[in-house]
């Protein structure tokens, strides 16, 4: 009995010399993450693997079949492009990366150590980018016009590039935020449409604008907003000249024109002075006329 015990015991220690346990070989992936713009979806980790491994990117939907991008098997690097990949937008993904070995290697392992990445859903939780616009004054001034043009997205249908506007749909809002200018206070305002008309604005007053794209059907309340733009203001022609220049501006400029005048005076005076004297000097030097 004994001997056979020690039988046993001695397979079982070949067994794990000979092949070792799944993971020992290689470490896991770590910081495993989804960086997503736009439907830019990019899936990246830590750390950079020596020369002894490599990693490959597995992902699947919910309930559905595990998939391998071509470009993230067995790769040297730390980062995996899967936007043309998650072909479902609102479904939920999970990625897996796995570390295996480097291209060519032959490992006797079965099943290889790997990390998994939290779900992700592109329609949900991709961030949207900053809108540009244009701004548009009315002559009256009256109105101000602000015309949004729809972020690209990196999604492709018919050859044709899509924009956020192709994928929301209604859905899509944009969000103005605005106030005069160099004042702190600031009104805000949600549009469905991309044409987004203010009328409620001081008739002459100079007013800054800014607009970020806004999905209120998003249940992570975090994701709602997208960027904000560059902000652009309107210019106006009855600008009075303290919102053009500062108060310190223009009292120096007060202080030099009066400078300039009091120079210009005192030259003046002293010059007739000057010359009060001269005249008054060669009319006392003058000999008398004979009658």
């Amino acid at each position: 009995m004994v001997g056979i015990q020690a039988a046993a015991l001695f397979l079982i220690t070949f067994c794990l010399s000979t092949h070792p346990a799944s993971g020992s070989s290689y470490p896991r992936a770590q910081n495993v993450t989804w960086v997503s713009t736009n439907f830019k979806t990019i899936l990246t980790w830590e750390p950079k693997p020596s020369a002894d491994y490599s990693y490959t990117v597995e992902f699947y939907a919910t309930n559905g079949d595990r998939q391998r991008n071509p470009h993230c098997i067995r790769s040297a690097v730390t980062v995996c492009d899967l936007s043309s990949s998650l072909t479902d937008l609102n479904a939920y993904y999970t990625a897996d990366v796995l570390s295996e070995p480097p291209l060519g290697a032959i490992s006797e392992l079965i099943e290889f150590p790997h990390t998994s990445s939290p779900r992700f859903s592109p329609y949900k939780d991709t961030d949207i980018g900053r809108p540009d616009f244009k701004l548009e004054v009315s002559e009256d001034r009256k109105k101000t016009t602000l015309y949004v043009t729809d972020p690209l997205t990196a999604l492709f249908k018919d050859g044709r590039q899509l924009n956020i506007r192709d994928v929301f749909s209604d859905q899509l809002h944009y969000k103005v935020t605005y106030g005069k200018n160099k004042s702190s206070g600031k009104k805000v305002y949600t549009s469905k449409t991309n044409v987004i008309e203010l009328s409620d604005l001081d008739r002459g007053q100079s007013y800054c604008f800014n607009v970020q794209a806004y999905i209120p059907s998003r249940s992570n309340t975090d994701k709602q907003l997208g960027k904000m733009s560059q902000t652009q203001c309107s210019n106006y022609d009855n600008q009075s000249i303290f919102e053009v220049y500062s108060v310190g501006v223009v009292a120096a400029a007060i202080f030099l024109v009066l400078l300039l005048i009091g120079i210009a005076i005192a030259v003046t005076v002293v010059c007739c002075k000057r010359r009060n004297k001269a005249l008054t000097s060669g009319k006392e030097g003058m000999p008398l006329r004979d009658v």
